[in-house]
């Protein structure tokens, strides 16, 4: 066994050991945690972005685009939205504990179901040093411990940022190890963690193919992946065009380094004559490239560099263009190119936009409205793991109540089975 193997060994050995702990505590007690937590990060703030500065050297160094940078980097004005985000999540209604049903049987023993936690829980993300402080205090709320292998880009920021985490467990009375960071960068640390299933409960890989396959290809526990986001926008022959450049530039510019900003434009060849053009102006008046093909540059009246896939998430000011006869056509793109995460239909027809939000297969599906908002604090979850682009168990936002399993208590007066 390699050294990086005996270390991630004995590390998830001592998160399962702090996982009987901690799911034992009360409700009360991890919300005391979380409040440590945000005081103590607002307390060291100006020493994580000092850490956080340190990855953006070496990111700048190694050429990482500008898109990716902008994922990387914390401000003050992130550091107190994430010191805020973990401060809401004390709020949020705790789901450990629930009665989901409660019925008797016909022996008269009475039955429950009730919300319990998952255990300990292995994710694995890349580069937005956020997602460090949204994963730990979600699983931290709702019972579990967390394993986290960020991103070698984030590395220093995620060291120091669970750091401040770890004592705010001990501040409270609980092990430091409620929460772990895997101290390497080294790509033996990912399928050496997917071998952990006797002290992993579940694994939660956040990014791209390679990594969601290598995850998938190793795991010997569940898995419920968070897929890159290939999101499409199509805007149907009746759609609202001022509404439509409205939401097609606040999905594609507003944060376009995430995974629900839009990827793939598709337009209805009825309209592409006339909305090409205003839409390609008004989109390169905002820095973006857009790649299209044959007919989108038909439309367009100008050459278009042709897209590298169709399947490609860029997570940059770039945008693919696609002309679709009609909604069954666009609806076949987005089955065969997408990555089930968000997709938009841009129509006043209610009938068509019925049939679109009822024959796509993605997690979230929206009719006017931008696919950024396929997100757990813009649903009214609070904070979210991620977005699971699966069908088992969680799809979608992740919040508190997809980070809880359940299982049956049953209450006799000695009953036995004849």
């Amino acid at each position: 066994m390699s050294e990086i193997q005996q270390t991630i060994r004995a590390l998830c050995r001592q998160a399962s050991a702090a996982s009987r702990f901690l799911s034992n505590s009360s409700g009360h007690k991890r919300n005391e945690l979380l409040q440590e937590i945000a005081n103590g990060l607002e307390a060291a703030s100006d020493q994580l972005m000092e850490a956080n500065r340190v990855d953006l050297q070496h990111a700048e160094q190694n050429g990482l685009s500008v898109a990716m940078m902008d994922r990387l980097a914390l401000n003050e004005q992130r550091m107190a939205k994430m010191i805020q985000g973990a401060r809401d999540v004390i709020g949020l209604t705790d789901p450990v504990g629930e009665v989901t049903r409660e019925w008797e049987l016909y022996n008269g023993i009475q039955m429950q179901k009730i919300r319990v936690p998952i255990g300990v829980i292995g994710i694995i993300y890349e580069s937005r040093p956020n997602v460090t402080v949204d994963a730990g205090v979600l699983c931290l709320k709702t019972g579990n411990v967390p394993v986290l292998r960020g991103g070698k880009e984030a590395f220093e920021s995620n060291r120091a940022l669970i750091e401040v985490m770890r004592q705010a467990a001990v501040k409270v009375g609980l092990p430091a190890e409620v929460i772990s960071f895997i101290p390497t960068t080294d790509r033996e640390a990912i399928p050496a963690m997917c071998r952990m299933d006797e002290y992993i409960d579940l694994m939660i890989p956040r990014g791209g193919h390679g990594l969601i396959h290598t995850v998938v290809e190793h795991a010997r526990m569940p898995v419920i992946k968070h897929f890159h986001g290939v999101c499409h926008i199509y805007v149907h022959a009746e759609a609202d065009l001022d509404m439509a450049r409205e939401v097609i530039v606040n999905s594609k510019c507003q944060r376009p380094g995430v995974c629900n900003a839009l990827e793939t434009l598709l337009v209805d060849q009825s309209i592409a004559d006339h909305f090409i053009p205003e839409i390609l102006a008004t989109l390169q008046e905002c820095g973006v490239e857009v790649r299209g093909d044959a007919a989108a540059a038909k439309a367009a009246g100008q050459s278009l560099t042709e897209p590298e896939g169709w399947d490609v998430e860029y997570l940059d000011l770039i945008l693919g263009l696609r002309v679709v006869d009609g909604m069954a056509d666009a609806i076949q793109h987005i089955d065969t190119y997408g990555s089930h995460h968000t997709e938009t239909i841009l129509t006043s027809n209610q009938e068509i936009a019925d049939e679109f939000l009822a024959r796509v297969d993605s997690a979230a599906v929206f009719w006017n409205a931008s696919t950024r908002f396929s997100d757990g604090g813009q649903f009214g979850f609070g904070a979210e793991i991620g977005i699971s682009t699966d069908k088992i168990h969680a799809r979608g936002p992740m919040g508190l109540e997809e980070l809880t399993i359940y299982k049956y208590i049953g209450r006799g007066s000695g009953q036995t089975r004849i």
